[in-house]
């Protein structure tokens, strides 16, 4: 069993920062792409920023010049250094990420619970 677990979200001033975590456990193998996405209410969840295994990232236009994606492989773990936020940036925020588990061939992607963002002006 996968799981994924975020954590550092919470209230903060417009102009302010946060920094979520996503840690993943369980019978892992290897983990390919790791993500974050963002829903706000009545809205399409959407990419907030994405790494690959080899570190490469991608980024959202909103997200672009003030956050950044990193990961921390020996932890099975990835992060969103959020800066400059805005009550825009407000929603519930979603790691997801692209697992081989243990005795599984091929790779499967995994979401957490999601934690919350919001952003007062």
């Amino acid at each position: 069993q996968v799981q994924l677990v975020e954590s550092g979200g919470g209230l903060v001033q417009a102009g302010g920062s946060l920094r979520l975590s996503c840690a993943a456990s369980g019978s892992i193998f290897s983990i390919n792409d790791m993500g974050w996405y963002r829903q706000a209410p009545g809205k399409q969840r959407e990419l907030v920023a994405s790494i690959g295994s080899d570190g490469r990232t991608n980024y959202a236009d909103s997200a672009k010049g003030r956050f950044t994606i990193s990961r921390d492989n020996a932890k099975n773990t990835v992060y969103l250094q959020m800066d400059r936020l805005n009550p825009e940036d407000t929603a519930v925020y979603y790691c997801k990420a692209r697992i081989n588990p243990i005795a599984f061939v091929a790779s499967y992607e995994y979401w957490g619970q999601g934690t919350q963002v919001t952003v007062s002006s």
